[in-house]
């Protein structure tokens, strides 16, 4: 007779689809795989955190993630993500046991797509240079980013990770971590926040290896 398993939920905010199509995907993959102990849903919306914990009814003390871009130094990006950050903080306002964290990409998600297949340690300039390493990762031809942000086709280069791989980034993600302090780089701190202004930097791996953990795929 086989064990049921217990459930566990997560909760997510993001800022477009990819990131919701991929944590939707990421459920799908822990729940069939065998040798997780647990089951999750991750319940993720497109929505800013504000937004989100108004919409979220929960008694006991929860955590949601909000999965968000540092898209570049230039100051439009800078105060764009300085106000995601005050949006996070203003959370704590509304009465309710939800603690907010922020899951940063340095410059963008697509960082964290790249490290599923290849270490991407090297500073980039712009972030449509991530075109190059993505379509090289995944042996795709993609013309531009809107092309692989495209539903069918980003869903495409999902069905080509697997699990190991997920937790392949997770390290990978350590080392730029690891670098990042080994090269002296200045970790900023902002109410009570930390990230790098320079990339790549990232922290979105830091709930998915809680989740992998969770399930004791980890």
């Amino acid at each position: 007779m086989a064990i049921r398993k217990t459930t566990q939920k997560y909760y997510f905010s993001v800022e477009g689809e990819t990131e919701k199509w991929y944590f939707d995907w990421l459920q799908e993959k822990i729940n069939s795989e065998p040798a997780a102990k647990h089951k999750v849903s991750i319940d993720s919306k497109i929505q800013n955190p504000i937004k989100r914990a108004k919409s979220i009814n929960v008694l006991t003390k929860t955590e949601i993630i909000h999965v968000f871009d540092y898209e570049s130094n230039d100051e439009v990006h800078t105060v764009q993500f300085i106000k995601t950050l005050d949006s996070l903080k203003d959370t704590s306002k509304l009465g309710k046991q939800i603690k907010y964290y922020p899951g940063y990409s340095n410059f963008t998600f697509e960082l964290w797509m790249v490290l599923h297949k290849a270490e991407c340690n090297a500073p980039l300039v712009h972030r449509r240079q991530y075109l190059e390493p993505i379509n090289k990762a995944y042996g795709e031809k993609f013309e531009n980013l809107d092309q692989y942000k495209h539903e069918a086709n980003f869903k495409r280069v999902l069905g080509k990770i697997s699990l190991p791989e997920v937790i392949a980034a997770i390290n990978r993600s350590k080392v730029i971590v690891q670098k990042n302090m080994e090269n002296g780089l200045v970790l900023q701190q902002y109410k009570g926040y930390q990230y790098y202004r320079e990339n790549p930097a990232l922290s979105v791996w830091e709930s998915i290896e809680k989740i992998l953990k969770y399930c004791e795929l980890l």
